[in-house]
């Protein structure tokens, strides 16, 4: 039993969990795996992270124009002679390198004031790269500088070592002299800023060619199937719309840089395997509530099997030694279900057997009051009808005062007899003694009432006719 219990429930529990997770791991599947949601969700962190982008370059034009047309600026770049300009315009980058971080939220890692041909006049922290021709190298900056007009851009030049995106203001000198103030910061540093919200796998800085300028979080396999997947990124830059492209288990999307120079870079977001992260841990701990359930019903089979069995194991061994010959054989077993079911047993075989039940108590006392069907066998009655005399006395006598004495008397012969009489109640006597009167009167065709007499050891009833 106790096997065929575990069985049952187990195969339940296999069937219920097992079917859980099929649908619940589908259902997540559809859910979070479709490719079209896969691309939308790549196409909206593209956009987000290139407005980010936008916005930052944005704010670091307007913070240095503000700072362009500060009259301590302009001051400083009205030196007479090339080294004294070059030594104010590294003074200036070292104060605008020192504000930056508060201004812009980003320290920068080149801050140069630009004469009005292009070259470096003098940079932040350092002398080296005094007289570099800038205009030469990025024609969008080129341009930016003749027109007088501010800007942002991406700048990449193995050459130089330049990784920026670097955004730029005009500033004019007493002179009237055109320059450029140029900020700068790391390509890696400022993409880190703008992708904490993205949910993909990395995000990445591409040129319209598919050469990666920067990235985060971004595996080996992502940048070979971006550099693979080029078209798309020069579709985006040239169209200025978002591209969603990738294929396999690399699926991105292209936004373009819209405002940056020449318009040749877009920022790519990798979408993530999955919409939902964990999703798939979600169905397989339907597996693992499975296995406990297991282990549970296992558990609780064996010992409900155990407490069924034992008993049924007792009455099992008990009926054998019955029918070997063990008539005297009898169950005493205390259990909630089967115990009943064992008491019954037992007054069938002293019924099969002709034993009277012993219902009285440790203390030899009848454990229930005999019924009036059983009255005749707990008291000795003469039915003669031949009592003695009285009778008109007896007539006389109010039935309730009559009862009442006779009970007594009854009670009081049989206590002198040393006879126990707890079980004989007043409600009983009455009612046997009135049914023997009706008996009496229809044998008798006259009523009876009874008097108490003691013969020997004996207590009698006698029929005293009225």
């Amino acid at each position: 039993m106790r096997n065929k219990i575990i069985a049952v429930n187990a195969v339940i529990v296999l069937i219920v969990g097992l079917l859980a997770f099929a649908i619940v791991k589908t259902q997540l599947s559809l859910a979070t795996s479709s490719t079209d949601q896969l691309k939308r969700s790549a196409q909206r962190d593209a956009v987000a992270v290139a407005a980010k982008l936008q916005l930052d370059g944005l704010r670091a034009e307007r913070w240095l124009s503000a700072k362009a047309a500060e009259p301590a600026t302009r001051a400083l770049l009205t030196k007479a002679t090339p080294d004294a300009r070059g030594d104010a315009a590294r003074q200036l980058s070292d104060q605008i390198a020192n504000a930056a971080p508060a201004a812009l939220g980003a320290k920068p890692s080149i801050v140069a004031v630009v004469d009005g041909n292009g070259k470096i006049l003098g940079r932040n922290g350092s002398n080296l790269g005094r007289g570099a021709d800038v205009a030469a190298t990025y024609p969008a900056f080129k341009e930016a500088l003749a027109k007088t007009t501010p800007g942002s851009d991406v700048w990449t030049d193995t050459k130089r070592a330049d990784q920026y995106i670097a955004s730029y203001a005009p500033v004019h000198d007493e002179n009237n002299r055109e320059m450029m103030l140029v900020i700068g910061v790391a390509l890696n540093d400022a993409l880190a800023r703008v992708t904490e919200a993205s949910g993909g796998r990395g995000v990445l800085l591409v040129n319209e060619s598919g050469d990666v300028l920067a990235n985060t979080q971004t595996t080996d396999d992502v940048k070979k199937a971006v550099k693979e997947a080029a078209g798309d990124v020069k579709n985006a830059v040239t169209t200025g719309t978002v591209i969603a492209g990738g294929k396999d288990d690399v699926l991105f999307a292209a936004a373009p840089l819209d405002g940056f120079g020449e318009k040749k870079s877009a920022v790519v977001a990798v979408a993530p395997t999955s919409l939902l992260e964990g999703a798939n841990g979600a169905a397989y701990s339907i597996l693992g509530a499975m296995a406990l359930g297991l282990i549970l019903v296992v558990a609780g089979g064996w010992f409900l099997g155990t407490y069924i069995s034992r008993p049924i194991a007792v009455l099992e061994e008990g009926l054998l030694a019955i029918l070997n010959g063990q008539s005297d054989k009898r169950f005493e077993l205390d259990h909630a279900e089967l115990g009943g079911l064992a008491f019954r047993i037992d007054q069938l075989l002293n019924q099969l057997m002709g034993v009277e039940e012993d219902n009285t108590d440790e203390q030899g006392r009848v454990s229930k009051a005999p019924t009036a069907a059983s009255f005749g066998d707990a008291y000795s009655v003469d039915r003669s009808g031949q009592g003695g005399g009285g009778g008109p006395a007896l007539a006389q006598e109010p039935a309730e005062q009559y009862y009442t004495r006779l009970y007594g008397e009854y009670i009081a012969a049989k206590r002198s007899l040393g006879e126990q009489v707890d079980h004989i109640t007043d409600a009983a006597f009455r009612s046997r003694i009135q049914g023997m009167e009706q008996e009496a009167a229809t044998k008798h065709g006259r009523p009876v009432r009874y008097q108490v007499q003691v013969n020997g050891r004996e207590v009698v009833l006698l029929a005293v006719p009225l």
